[in-house]
């Protein structure tokens, strides 16, 4: 029988700036740029990877973040339809952002292979009901913003 959620609530898969043309414009000319340079040296693989990249970048710069489903209950914690026990989580840290305009995240790190860093926004409850029940199931670890998330944040991805 399904357990009742204790917490649920809606929240975006990240948050999201619209792009201007001028940003699409400025990776434009640093990619021609840089597939000229490619191809003046002789790299037409290294020019081709300058190409797929860009176009990659472009995609993800124009994506909308989609609208997720968070439950934690008695046995963990489900994202959607995948569902993330206790038992195979690490640890957590609940972070709170200095912009007002971004809401607390809880952020987990699992023994998961293909998620090892769930960062789950917390909308609509208090941080601090939220910290007090994962913490009596997860210790409390330090969790720093990584480098991945830096480069992120310089490209307004």
């Amino acid at each position: 029988m399904p357990q009742p959620p204790l917490f649920e609530w809606h929240g975006k898969e990240f948050a999201s700036e619209e792009k201007a043309a001028e940003w699409y414009w400025a990776v434009g000319i640093i990619a021609v740029a840089l597939f000229i340079a490619c191809v003046l040296f002789g790299n037409i693989l290294l020019a081709l990877v300058v190409i797929a990249g860009t176009t990659a970048l472009c995609i993800q710069a124009a994506k909308r973040p989609r609208i997720h489903r968070f439950t934690i209950t008695e046995r963990g914690i489900s994202i959607d339809s995948h569902f993330y026990r206790f038992e195979d989580m690490l640890h957590f840290s609940v972070l709170e952002y200095l912009d007002e305009t971004l809401p607390p995240a809880l952020s987990i790190k699992t023994k998961h292979l293909l998620a090892p860093h769930l960062l789950i926004p917390i909308i609509g409850y208090d941080p601090l009901d939220v910290y007090d029940y994962i913490a009596a199931h997860l210790p409390e670890g330090k969790h720093d913003e990584s480098a991945i998330d830096r480069v992120i944040e310089l490209f307004q991805l």
